[in-house]
């Protein structure tokens, strides 16, 4: 477990150097980076998220749910788009991610309406689904996104509390990096940090999300020698 006081002194010890060179901000950003570099290489399950919100009648677009969270700027992909009707029976049904160049071939009239599709990115802020919903209806996304970040108002996360070796090494390449070291200090930090987010993604994409009842245990090959 790294908190946001343990990381930060542990930065400065590592590189030998005061907070006259690395400034809180530095190191602020130092972290930010490699979160958000973690947040890209592996897929957690931390990182998911279910958010709620409306498609309107002959209206074939729809703003980012969530309020401020997910904002465009912690969104990070989007997993999966179901609709059900706003009364009656709550049937789901999964809609089709299509480009946005196909959404305007198969729906050219967003007059049109229907029991949507097909969805897709519309812009930064928004997205767009075909046909244009013939009624009201109800939406559940499922998305990444980005935690609340490591800082000195959020002392402790997620990545602090269990992967620790991920967040140093990955912020000690940085600083080396950014201090011009020695390109051997370097190399070392980033090999860390690969061995460190391999390890973490093992855990995460494979034993997390296997049991032992559907899937037997894991079992690491063994080389035996010839008699």
């Amino acid at each position: 477990m790294t908190t946001y006081a343990e990381l930060t002194q542990q930065i400065l010890d590592y590189t030998e150097v005061s907070t006259d060179v690395l400034t809180s901000t530095i190191t602020n950003d130092f972290i930010e980076h490699v979160e958000n570099r973690i947040f890209r290489e592996v897929d957690l399950d931390v990182f998911k998220s279910n958010q709620s919100a409306n498609l309107t009648s002959s209206n074939a677009f729809i703003s980012l749910p969530g309020g401020s969270s997910p904002t465009p700027e912690s969104l990070g992909t989007i997993r999966s788009f179901m609709i059900y009707p706003a009364s009656g029976t709550p049937t789901r049904t999964f809609l089709e991610q299509r480009d946005v160049s196909f959404i305007s071939e198969f729906a050219p009239d967003r007059t049109s309406t229907g029991t949507p599709k097909y969805w897709s990115w519309w812009d930064h802020n928004s997205l767009i689904v075909a046909p244009t919903p013939d009624s009201a209806y109800n939406v559940e996304l499922a998305i990444t996104r980005l935690p609340t970040r490591l800082s000195s108002s959020n002392t402790t996360t997620w990545l602090g509390d269990n992967a620790p070796s991920a967040l140093l090494y990955g912020c000690l390449a940085e600083a080396f990096k950014f201090l011009k070291g020695p390109a051997e200090m370097l190399q070392l930090y980033e090999g860390s940090y690969q061995r460190a987010i391999q390890e973490l993604a093992m855990e995460q994409q494979g034993r997390h999300r296997r049991d032992e009842y559907m899937h037997g245990a894991l079992r690491t090959p063994i080389k035996s020698m010839n008699p």
